[in-house]
């Protein structure tokens, strides 16, 4: 499988997951770079094969998120063209209307 093909089938397993009702952790949103290394070491922590833990501690959601409905679109890990979050600790696709609470502008 080609790592186009890999990347589809990948998300499609995360949408579904979250179509199934994926519980995730969106609060408390990090407000201090503290707070969100403290996320990022959580996640450093996992298996890198351990998708599930990865949504559910980094809060994806697959719709836009707060007040200001922000989405993966708009967050600086964000690849347009790859539909990828380059956040080395998730590294995963991702739609472009998605939300986690590692969003950074």
């Amino acid at each position: 499988m080609s790592a186009n093909g890999k990347d589809e089938a990948l998300l499609k397993t995360i949408s579904d997951m979250m179509a199934a009702g994926l519980e995730t952790k969106t609060e408390p949103f990090p407000e201090t770079e503290k707070e969100f290394g403290a996320i990022l070491a959580e996640l450093r922590q996992l298996e890198p094969e351990d998708l599930k833990s990865k949504l559910v501690i980094s809060g994806f959601v697959n719709h836009p998120y707060g007040p200001d409905q922000q989405r993966c679109l708009e967050c600086m890990y964000y690849l347009v063209h790859r539909k990828w979050c380059d956040l080395p600790e998730l590294s995963v696709p991702v739609e472009p209307d998605w939300w986690c609470r590692l969003w950074r502008i």
